[in-house]
């Protein structure tokens, strides 16, 4: 039995309808009664350039979105491809978003069909895709900072973490729980998950950071191509298509809290104003391909009032930086990260295991650090000659560099 075809349109996307509107809009109507499920199939010419993203809105709402990740998706009440939340596919009016991430002068040839799918076709998506690991023991696993000797200060624990990972809920390789399973492996105590426009990872979130030992952070990466931020919280979605000047106070107002991710960073660097943002990444993976770079230390003197954290922005291995490269430790009450982060108990090192710098006081202690230097915005240069060493400090920035000016942890 063939399938009912609900939407078959082609179109060639050219540089002026990216100009007029980045995120368009293409309705179908599923009649009727509805439909077991949908499945959306966008395709394009693999022109030198060219990248669609694709997503999809049904009368509830947004469903989710595969960005330039996947070329088909379906959708049931039982099961959606992951980055699409599983839903009815109730009778009314549809969308298929089509995103113009890059259209180059020669156009972006593009052909969309949405067909009703029988129960097969939901099976045949759901066996391809990837299968979640067994979970390691998670027993005893002692906290990172116990194992680096950290004390407790007014009984909360220093923790170890990442704040930027991506599953196949959009365009990473593993399942949520192959990326924990990789975090515990790494050593960390938690990590926020953070996949593109969607929040259909959230659910799954709580029962497989039980199962393998780690605090698994709910997360959304906000992504325009003006910037993209990191919303933490299971607060619901922030829709990317929103004004980006609205983002932190949707977050907030909801009980979560924004940062602004990678704001340098080749083509996907924060485009819009910055007023003192609270949280922002300032170390991203990809500083460690020019260790000396010394921008993102100007951007955070721009807004030296800002919480720093770290993201390693996790997508498949050999891709950006593993989970904990680097790491952000946060001094939490329990699990409370973001208690923390709100509060700017936050320092970032570039692993686990390296060297550390921590405030303490009037004071910041400083791990595994032994002929590096301490140093700060306009501050004197002083070298350590011990592996852990408390002195003195300023108020304000603070990092631990070597003799070729490489960044090895820093500290608010």
């Amino acid at each position: 039995m063939t399938s009912p075809t609900l939407l078959r349109v082609g179109r060639t996307w050219l540089p002026e309808d990216r100009a007029e509107s980045q995120i368009r809009s293409i309705a179908f109507d599923v009649p009727g009664s509805g439909a077991g499920a949908i499945e959306v199939e966008m395709t394009y010419a693999a022109e030198p350039g060219a990248v669609l993203d694709l997503g999809l809105e049904g009368p509830r709402g947004y469903v989710g979105w595969s960005g330039g990740a996947r070329s088909r998706v379906v959708v049931s009440e039982g099961w959606a491809t992951p980055g699409y939340v599983p839903q009815p596919v109730e009778p009314g009016m549809w969308s298929v978003l089509i995103g113009l991430h890059r259209v180059p002068a020669s156009g972006a040839a593009m052909e969309l069909t949405v067909r009703a799918a029988e129960p097969s076709v939901v099976e045949e998506h759901r066996r391809i895709s990837p299968e979640e690991p067994a979970p390691a023991s998670a027993s005893a696993r002692p906290r990172a900072g116990r194992e680096r000797g950290l004390p407790s200060v007014d009984g909360m624990q220093w923790l170890a973490g990442d704040f930027h990972s991506h599953t196949v809920h959009s365009d990473g390789s593993l399942p949520v729980g192959g990326l924990a399973a990789l975090a515990v492996s790494r050593g960390l105590d938690f990590l926020a998950v953070t996949d593109h426009n969607t929040i259909s990872h959230h659910a799954q979130l709580p029962s497989v950071g039980g199962r393998h030992g780690i605090t698994l952070v709910p997360g959304q990466e906000v992504t325009r191509d003006v910037g993209h931020a990191n919303v933490f919280g299971d607060v619901g979605l922030v829709d990317f298509r929103s004004p980006p000047e609205t983002w932190a106070a949707q977050a907030e107002s909801r009980g979560g809290l924004m940062s602004i991710n990678h704001p340098l960073a080749g083509d996907c660097a924060w485009l819009l104003p910055v007023d003192r943002p609270q949280v922002a990444e300032v170390w991203h993976s990809s500083w460690a391909q020019v260790p000396t770079w010394g921008a993102p230390l100007a951007w955070w003197l721009q807004t030296s009032a800002t919480t720093p954290i770290g993201g390693s922005d996790f997508h498949t291995e050999g891709s950006d930086g593993l989970p904990g490269s680097p790491t952000t430790w946060v001094l939490a009450e329990g699990d409370d990260i973001l208690g923390a982060v709100r509060a700017g108990r936050t320092a970032v090192s570039a692993g686990v295991d390296g060297p550390l710098l921590l405030r303490d006081g009037d004071g910041v202690v400083a791990l595994g650090a032994e002929g590096l230097i301490l140093t700060g915005f306009g501050q004197r240069r002083c070298v350590l000659r011990e592996d852990r060493v408390r002195v003195r400090a300023w108020d304000g920035p603070c990092w631990l560099e070597d003799g070729t000016r490489a960044v090895h942890a820093l500290s608010p």
